[in-house]
């Protein structure tokens, strides 16, 4: 790992976008890095588009800002490629994962990305609605995360989903939770 890797997350209110942020946070935290979690919110209603952060390093996080120039770009909602530029800002090495059923090669066209970036796409929406019975797709991304970045190894991931939602939730829901987050683990295509 570098020494700061900085993601923005775009998604829109009640997909768990921040809470993913959070969950992430919580991983990195299990394995000794220092983190920061934070959300930016437009109006806060259901729907509206929405951006959370990551910061994870090896050392003292004194950055206190928005996340300008992401290393990991997530698209929790694939309509908002069409309305803002989800890109903006990163570097010409970044890592691009995206909530679509369609392949990475068409999703990068759409978007527009240099060759040197590097995408993934995951059918998480679907995966959550398999594994939870709602359109949540948090946990599929965040496995997908996992996966391509190397950041947590997937098992801290689980640990921490459980930690977190056993807070909340029935058995039933966070059961459906792990298993999302290990199938986008399995289901990230990279393009």
């Amino acid at each position: 790992m570098s020494e700061t890797i900085e993601i923005r997350w775009h998604g829109r209110g009640g997909q768990g976008t921040v809470t993913a942020a959070k969950v992430l946070a919580d991983a990195c935290l299990s394995t000794g890095k220092n983190v920061q979690a934070f959300p930016e919110y437009g109006p806060e209603r259901a729907g509206a588009p929405l951006r959370a952060y990551n910061r994870i390093s090896s050392k003292e996080l004194r950055l206190h800002c928005p996340v300008l120039k992401p290393n990991i770009v997530i698209i929790a909602d694939p309509t908002l490629i069409e309305t803002i530029n989800v890109v903006e800002g990163a570097p010409d090495n970044a890592i691009i994962v995206v909530n679509t059923a369609k392949e990475p090669s068409e999703t990068r066209e759409k978007i527009g990305l240099k060759a040197s970036q590097k995408i993934y796409t995951v059918d998480a929406t679907k995966i959550s609605l398999e594994t939870i019975g709602r359109a949540l797709p948090n946990a599929s991304l965040l496995g997908a995360l996992v996966k391509v970045s190397g950041i947590v190894p997937l098992d801290i991931l689980l640990e921490d989903i459980k930690r977190s939602f056993g807070k909340k939730f029935s058995e039933k829901i966070i059961t459906g939770n792990l298993d999302a987050a290990k199938r986008g683990y399995e289901e990230v295509r990279e393009g």
